[in-house]
């Protein structure tokens, strides 16, 4: 699914426009450019531009905007689990950095592994996909999230 399609046509459009609703409040995403790909029940794609935006010293991705959007990613795969009256919080989140990139673009996918009342657990892997083409795992995260009331 292209990015475009995931807009115009999701597959699940309750969950997009759910966590659609809630990402546009993400003033940080926004900041960054990330954008919303794909939702669906217990999974949420996003992408991240290369830009002077996300980068370190040696100007490759800097690895708070890997944590950062493999975060969000995990987060609103738990929000589409979560019940309707609820949003989600991290409380904490365990991420491996695997490769540095530059150029190109990031994509987070995140997945719920488990579902409970209390909390809430998932994974995310933030893949480098480079302009030629190739794709490289960079990052993994492990992600414990909790329901907590929608204030907005």
């Amino acid at each position: 699914m292209t990015p475009a399609d995931a807009t115009e046509n999701p597959t699940h459009p309750d969950l997009h426009r759910r966590v659609l609703a809630s990402f546009e409040r993400q003033g940080m995403m926004r900041h960054l450019g990330a954008r919303l790909l794909d939702v669906g029940p217990g999974i949420c794609e996003l992408v991240l531009p290369y830009s002077d935006k996300v980068t370190q010293q040696q100007g490759g991705f800097h690895g708070g905007a890997m944590g950062a959007l493999a975060d969000i990613a995990g987060g609103y795969a738990a929000l589409t689990v979560a019940p309707h009256d609820m949003e989600v919080t991290t409380v904490e989140y365990k991420i491996n950095f695997l490769a540095a990139m530059r150029q190109g673009e990031l994509r987070a996918i995140g997945r719920v592994v488990r579902a409970g009342k209390r909390i809430i657990v998932t994974t995310a892997t933030v893949v480098h996909h480079g302009e030629d083409g190739r794709q490289t795992d960079c990052a993994l995260m492990q992600q414990t999230l909790v329901p907590v009331p929608k204030t907005y």
